[in-house]
């Protein structure tokens, strides 16, 4: 399973170190999985199978001043942020940058090992081909690749994490990231316009706002039920948004103590609001962990 998060307003994306590639370690199709994924104590937690249960969906064609639909859609927006943490959002004007975004994710993670370490992650850095945030040596580990890039500010940019093949690869990044941007900064009015503060309030966090994106590869696991495609968690943003290159389900986010299975919409991304937020708006909004099974 492939999937794209964008990272909107994040600060210090701090260091991984290097680690075996699950995709390959995947293909060997072993039964044998290294002990540092194994992490059944993960999956202890109830799953709610309750249908009813899911995270709201809104629609953000009715969110411009005076369209039909406006004040009961701006009410369902802050009731998510509020009460869920996460909403899906439709009808954002993003659906040909997301198509080709998928596409470009598809072609890079079937690129042979060898070239996709063409772009491998540097000793002390975050950016480029490998696995986030491992600090130690006898870490558990996620079961996952990923491809981390920064495309802004265009000053942060470093095209060496930043991959030519795909030969569209830059050209798809970049459109996707300008319509990112456009999406993240009118959510965040709309937020603010909901908390009775000014934009400039919550974006003014930040000297410079930054966007992050991951591109994530979750391979089927023979042991699915023993490990983590990504390890439970909170983020440390404003915005993370996400969108899934297939409809294979394996999100799950905690409320009131349940994780809940995340059933993604086509064309629709899944918004988490970041602890950033919270913490400028002293708990108004609501932030609960989320975390992703293997397929």
């Amino acid at each position: 399973m492939e999937e794209t998060n964008v990272i909107q307003g994040i600060g210090n994306i701090g260091f991984t170190l290097p680690v075996e590639n699950v995709q390959e370690l995947a293909s060997k199709n072993t039964t044998d999985i290294p002990n540092r994924y194994i992490r059944p104590e993960m999956w202890a937690d109830e799953v709610s199978v309750d249908e009813s249960l899911q995270i709201p969906v809104i629609d953000m064609s009715k969110l411009a001043t005076g369209n039909i639909g406006y004040e009961t859609e701006m009410s369902k927006l802050h009731q998510a942020c509020r009460d869920w943490g996460f909403f899906q959002l439709s009808n954002h004007g993003a659906t040909t940058e997301i198509e080709n975004m998928k596409v470009a994710t598809q072609e890079f993670f079937n690129l042979p090992l060898e070239e996709k370490m063409l772009y491998a992650q540097q000793p002390g850095g975050l950016e480029g081909y490998g696995q986030a945030f491992v600090m130690s040596e006898d870490q558990k580990l996620d079961w996952c690749d990923m491809l981390f890039i920064c495309p802004v500010p265009e000053s942060r940019r470093n095209l060496n994490f930043w991959p030519n093949n795909p030969t569209s690869f830059r050209s798809t990044v970049e459109e996707y990231s300008r319509e990112l941007q456009r999406i993240c900064i009118d959510l965040c009015e709309l937020m603010a316009t909901n908390l009775r503060v000014e934009f400039k309030e919550l974006s003014g966090m930040y000297k410079e706002v930054e966007q992050m994106i991951r591109l994530n590869y979750y391979p089927p696991c023979p042991q699915a039920d023993k490990v983590v495609g990504f390890t439970p968690h909170s983020d440390g943003t404003l915005l993370t948004l996400l969108v899934q290159v297939n409809e294979v389900e394996g999100l799950q986010i905690r409320i009131n103590g349940k994780w809940i299975p995340v059933k993604p919409l086509p064309g629709a991304f899944i918004v988490n609001v970041g602890d950033s937020m919270e913490c400028k708006e002293k708990g108004v909004l609501l932030f609960e962990l989320l975390r992703k099974k293997a397929p």
